[in-house]
C-alpha cells in the first residue's frame, strides 16, 4: 500500500470512530493549495540536473514539502505528508474547524 492510500485509509478509520461529519471529513482530506516547483541547476560535471519541489496545503494552514526535492518524490506522498501534519497541528493546537 503507497503513503497516499494508507494515509487516507487511516484518517477514514479514525473520523468514523470520532464521528466526523462528512464535510469536515472531506475538507481535512482534500489539498487546499499545491505548488510545484522545478529547480534546474549545473552539476559538477557541467550536465544539467532537474528536479521537481513540491509544497502542499491543507485546510488548517500548515504547509508540507519544502525539502522534498528528489527524484523519486511524487504530489502524492507530499499530500499524504501534509495530511499528516494538518491532522498533526489540529490535534497538538485544538482547533475545531467549523
Amino acid at each position: 500500500m503507497n503513503a497516499p492510500a494508507a494515509t487516507n485509509r487511516n484518517f477514514r478509520h479514525a473520523a468514523r470512530i470520532l464521528g466526523l461529519d462528512s464535510k469536515l471529513e472531506k475538507s481535512l482530506s482534500i489539498p487546499f493549495r499545491e505548488i510545484k516547483v522545478e529547480c534546474t541547476f549545473s552539476k559538477d560535471d557541467g550536465t544539467l540536473a532537474s528536479y521537481a519541489g513540491f509544497r502542499i496545503q491543507n485546510a488548517c494552514g500548515p504547509m508540507k514539502g519544502g525539502i522534498r526535492y528528489h527524484s523519486e518524490v511524487d504530489p502524492d506522498e507530499v499530500n499524504a505528508l501534509a495530511q499528516l501534519m494538518t491532522w498533526k497541528t489540529t490535534v497538538a493546537d485544538g482547533i475545531i474547524l467549523p
